[in-house]
């Protein structure tokens, strides 16, 4: 079970935080690496360490926010592989800020970055899944996708992976016939490159333990069992799944 020996995965945000992690999870697999992401040098690096695991692993640098970065590596990853097996939307960041001042700069920022390139990354994608009859997608949402939250303003993140949220839902249904399913992961609070600093603020840690029923942050790789079921061949049943995984903060 879960063996991805011949299969290719696309990740996006591949340089650093969960899409690293996620990539190792994969890798530890026998997947096929693709991995997208604009700091192109950590990409090769990290390419180097994945192929320590005797996984193949492909760097190419793209900006999911722009449609001819995504275009053009979808062009040049049919042409390498012929096919694309999963692909893993979890590139992201965010401008936080509340409702009463957000900037119109901010608003936008978040709103490419975290949904606006998951359409982008999934039509280009999808229509060569659609070629072979098959294909996993996974979008990284996130818990507050689901719900609100009154530790931090972040009004446009909230509303962008909401959006991504019911994106999948869409997607799953419009896409089931061609043998393509969709799901979407949504996270707790795990300590990456664009939380740490958050997250490590005593506010903040006393706030996480007073609403995360496992009462403590995300675990590096405590990602990557759901998302390696998800873009499962053994996962043909399941699409437009929405799954939390976020030590239960969105079941109280």
């Amino acid at each position: 079970m879960f063996d991805y020996k011949g299969r290719v995965v696309v990740l996006t945000g591949a340089s650093s935080g969960l899409g690293m992690q996620m990539a190792r999870g994969f890798a530890k697999q026998g997947a096929t690496l693709v991995l997208l992401a604009r700091r192109i040098e950590r990409l090769v690096d990290f390419a180097k360490e994945l192929e320590t695991m005797g996984v193949d692993a492909y760097p190419i640098k793209c900006d999911v926010t722009k449609v001819e970065d995504v275009n053009a590596a979808a062009k040049e990853v049919e042409e390498k592989y012929g096919k694309v097996d999963v692909l893993v939307n979890c590139a992201g960041s965010a401008k936080n800020n509340g409702v009463l001042n957000m900037s119109d700069e901010e608003w936008q920022f978040t709103i490419d970055t975290d949904m606006n390139s998951v359409f982008y990354m999934t039509r280009a994608f999808a229509n060569i899944m659609k070629k072979n009859n098959y294909g996993r997608i996974i979008n990284i949402a996130s818990m507050y996708g689901l719900v609100g939250n009154m530790a931090m303003d972040t009004v446009a993140y909230h509303t962008s992976k909401g959006g991504v949220v019911n994106f999948t839902r869409a997607v799953a249904a419009e896409l089931a016939k061609y043998g393509i399913t969709c799901n979407a992961i949504c996270p707790g609070y795990f300590d990456t490159e664009l939380t740490h600093e958050t997250l490590i603020t005593e506010e903040f840690t006393q706030y996480m333990k007073s609403t995360v029923p496992v009462g403590r942050y995300g675990h590096e790789g405590e990602l990557n069992a759901g998302a390696i079921f998800l873009g499962s061949a053994e996962a043909s049943y399941v699409t437009g799944v929405i799954l939390p995984i976020d030590g239960g903060y969105t079941c109280v």
